[in-house]
């Protein structure tokens, strides 16, 4: 089926739409864009290119996708957004493009569910599988592990990661990276709470694969050890787990530390 357009919404003649496209009333699609098949775009949303968005994403309405970074270095260089396929993106949703300075494009993944006035800001990358609970901030350069979830007006500091599968509760402030597999919660400073377990049983993680993350935890935050020696030490007894190595990979690549 071909696109359908409101005739309220005013859009750019180098836009391109795939098949059975909807774009409901009053929205604002600005040049170089293209959107992906099956993509629904709800009443007043503002989308700027460069933008590449893919396929079965539905854009509740009020949003505001690809426009300029919010960066006083930004001098108008041409920068882009990337959208992957069957993303939720609920009312006063905000996404920027990248910054020069920062690689130059911001991407998110696919099959993620973004939640009333949450916010990713220009150069994060963010993966697939994430849930942004309502009004989750992500600062500039900010890179989000595949299925985790931000809290309900949670903010990250700008060039911080959160690991996959890492869960990040309500009202946090994330000022350093936030470990994967695990519950990182509370304010200046935040701190971490223990595996997230139920995430990880939801998501299929097997009895012997959740008790190895388990065991990193604790060598790592329980066993007073230092952190070269924690390091090696998860890297020996855990070097056959993927997810111990990645664990170990995760908190040795860390350029602002670690939530503790």
């Amino acid at each position: 089926m071909i696109a359908r357009i409101d005739t309220t919404s005013i859009i750019s003649p180098d836009v391109i739409l795939g098949e059975d496209v909807t774009v409901g009333p009053f929205c604002l699609i600005g040049s170089n864009v293209i959107v992906g098949h099956g993509t629904t775009i709800g009443p007043y949303t503002r989308i700027e290119g460069p933008v590449r968005i893919g396929a079965r994403n539905r854009f509740f309405g009020q949003s505001s996708i690809g426009t300029e970074p919010q960066d006083l270095k930004f001098r108008g260089e041409k920068t882009e957004l990337v959208i992957g396929d069957d993303n939720v993106i609920r009312e006063f949703v905000t996404i920027n493009r990248g910054t020069h300075g920062g690689g130059g494009i911001t991407t998110f993944g696919s099959s993620n569910f973004m939640m009333a006035y949450s916010h990713v800001a220009h150069d994060c990358h963010v993966g697939s599988g994430v849930i942004f609970a309502n009004g989750a901030t992500l600062a500039g350069h900010v890179e989000v592990g595949d299925f985790s979830t931000i809290g309900a007006f949670s903010a990250v500091h700008q060039f911080c990661r959160v690991g996959e599968h890492a869960f990040i509760g309500g009202f946090t402030v994330v000022t350093q990276d936030a470990l994967p597999f695990v519950k990182t919660v509370g304010s200046r400073p935040a701190k971490t709470y223990g595996v997230n377990t139920i995430g990880l049983e939801r998501r299929g993680f097997t009895r012997q694969s959740i008790e190895a993350v388990q065991r990193a935890y604790r060598i790592l935050l329980r066993s007073k050890l230092r952190l070269e020696e924690a390091l090696v030490r998860i890297e020996i007894e855990l070097a056959d787990v993927p997810e111990g190595r990645y664990f170990a990979e995760f908190v040795r690549s860390a350029k602002r530390g670690i939530i503790r």
